[in-house]
């Protein structure tokens, strides 16, 4: 796979506000936020979206969610509610190929989405 911006995070080539960190996951503030609260979890191994996870996935997936339910707790929204959404493929709009969750919280959010 190609190398990605989230690639990059990873390795510490760009700068991102980390909020979250392991050996397999790594979460960090979007850039573009649509809402007060907009994070992206990701996991170190390069995966390029849903399609592409085996087996072998199976604790990195698992690490993601838990990475998720510590960050909504540390960012205050675990009561008020939160979504999440993993875009994949181009109809999509998946703007970068490597797995990603979106949390997306902090006010009340519209539905549906598009």
């Amino acid at each position: 796979m190609s190398e990605t911006i989230f690639s990059k995070i990873i390795n510490k080539e760009i700068p991102a506000t980390i909020v979250y960190e392991t050996d397999t996951v790594l979460a960090f503030k979007d850039i573009n936020p649509v809402a007060p609260v907009h994070i992206l979890v990701i996991p170190k191994k390069e995966i390029k979206n849903v399609n592409s996870l085996t087996g072998d996935d199976k604790d990195i997936l698992s690490n993601m969610f838990e990475a998720v339910k510590i960050i909504v707790e540390e960012q205050g929204i675990k009561e008020s509610g939160y979504r999440l959404v993993i875009n994949n493929g181009k109809d999509a709009l998946q703007s970068v190929e490597h797995l990603h969750i979106h949390i997306i919280g902090g006010k009340e959010l519209k539905w549906p989405p598009c």
